[in-house]
């Protein structure tokens, strides 16, 4: 495949950017988006020229780093998937692919495609912790029981990577529904209900500092997100928000 990639370049945060044209050549429909991307840095830095930076570590869409703005859509053109996932048969032979960084006030850019979202970690900080015992006298989980509906609804929480894809697809740029996942997960297993109150006003008060925008209600977020969260969790995290508050 030959293709013609339109790709951000930022030196840092304070410089303006601009969008720079690479073509590239040889790009098998086998390739993952990032292996495509290896090869033009590889070709670059043999011509002396800087590579383009770009955020990956698993590549298997577990961690979430590879986060990517690709033809104005969060991870890509597929669905259910993260941008490393995300192979080139995806894209026809002669396309023009944009590549860009997400982009919203609490992921700053810190170099080309890569952002800086330490933002979600200070909002998992602000949770909290359980109060279960973890260590020494621990008590079998199966001691306590769980109704499988619940369970299945934390699991399904619980597999929101933080990538920030709901961010950059969101024209709020809102995290709710990231936030949401994470409220969720521990609300509704009895193992988290001890700190309920204050997980949640902590997380919804650290979210609004970071400078995220509010939810539109669109939906867009649920149908771009690699892991497929559902809408319900933030409807729940609302429910959980309003009871911690009339609790003062």
């Amino acid at each position: 495949m030959k293709l013609t990639l339109k790709i951000w370049r930022q030196k840092n945060a304070q410089d303006k950017g601009g969008i720079v044209e690479y073509p590239i050549d040889g790009i098998e429909p086998d390739m993952s988006f990032l292996e495509m991307l290896d090869v033009l840095n590889e070709g670059l830095i043999n011509k002396g020229e800087e590579p383009v930076a770009f955020d990956h570590d698993c590549r298997e869409g577990i961690c979430g780093m590879c986060s990517l703005f690709i033809n104005g859509e969060a991870h890509g053109p597929d669905r259910g998937v993260t941008t490393c996932q995300l192979h080139m048969r995806m894209f026809k032979d002669g396309d023009t692919i944009f590549i860009e960084p997400f982009r919203a006030k609490a992921f700053p850019v810190i170099k080309d495609l890569v952002v800086d979202r330490s933002s979600f970690d200070r909002i998992q900080h602000a949770g909290g912790f359980i109060s279960v015992n973890t260590s020494g006298n621990t008590i079998d989980a199966n001691t306590i029981p769980v109704p499988k509906d619940d369970a299945d609804k934390s699991f399904d929480a619980a597999a929101c990577i933080g990538c920030g894809a709901c961010v950059a697809t969101c024209k709020n740029s809102s995290a709710m529904l990231f936030v949401s996942a994470k409220v969720s997960q521990y609300a509704l297993l009895p193992q988290g209900k001890v700190e309920a109150t204050d997980r949640v006003l902590n997380m919804v008060h650290q979210m609004d500092l970071e400078g995220f925008g509010n939810c539109t209600n669109t939906g867009a977020c649920e149908i771009e997100c690699p892991k497929g969260i559902s809408l319900e969790n933030i409807a729940r995290m609302n429910r959980e928000y309003l009871a911690a508050s009339l609790k003062g």
